[in-house]
């Protein structure tokens, strides 16, 4: 016998398994009904059905394409910047806050990937300036170290040596800020 938990996650798995039919062919179909109205209306019915009798035949086609293309993609996260777009909109004057809200709604929820992407790449920033400022940090102490041994034991090399540490690892800083600017 079915939970209520089980139930609700075979709901959810049955939901997603349509979404490449309205995310990823929808647009698709779109483009032939300017050309041949009737075999595009066609073609979706035939879609629609094919989905209907083997759910996920969509995806698996989708999948089978970008596999044998060699295309390596998140098909997850390429299916939310997709799904984005809209699929059908209630043209009742009294659905058009509805309509409005839900193309708002789409929109923000398929930026997300962007949003996660671009703090992974910030954060990955962050770390690497860290690095360096602990490094330069390391070196200055160094530096500071080695003036104070030359005034005892009159060794300029090793103040030469340590000063062009210190020049290197500056140089090493700014070339992570060019990076990351």
């Amino acid at each position: 016998m079915m939970t209520m938990e089980d139930m609700k996650n075979e709901a959810e798995t049955t939901s997603m398994v349509y979404m490449p039919l309205y995310a990823v062919m929808y647009p698709v179909f779109n483009e032939p009904e300017r050309v041949n109205l009737s075999a595009a209306q066609t073609l979706r019915a035939a879609f629609i059905k094919a989905e209907k009798e083997n759910p996920g035949l969509t995806q698996g086609i989708i999948m089978k394409i970008l596999e044998e293309k060699n295309v390596e993609a998140n098909f997850t996260e390429s299916l939310l910047h997709m799904a984005s777009d809209d699929v059908e909109e209630i043209p009742e004057p009294e659905f058009q806050d509805l309509n409005e809200k839900a193309r708002a709604l789409k929109q923000s929820l398929s930026k997300i990937p962007d949003e996660i992407n671009h703090r992974e790449y910030q954060y990955q920033n962050h770390r690497a300036l860290e690095q360096q400022k602990k490094e330069f940090v390391k070196y200055s102490k160094s530096f500071s170290d080695t003036l104070k041994t030359y005034f005892k034991d009159d060794k300029a090399i090793n103040v030469f040596l340590s000063a062009n540490r210190l020049i290197h690892q500056t140089n090493l800083i700014l070339q992570t800020f060019k990076t990351v600017a």
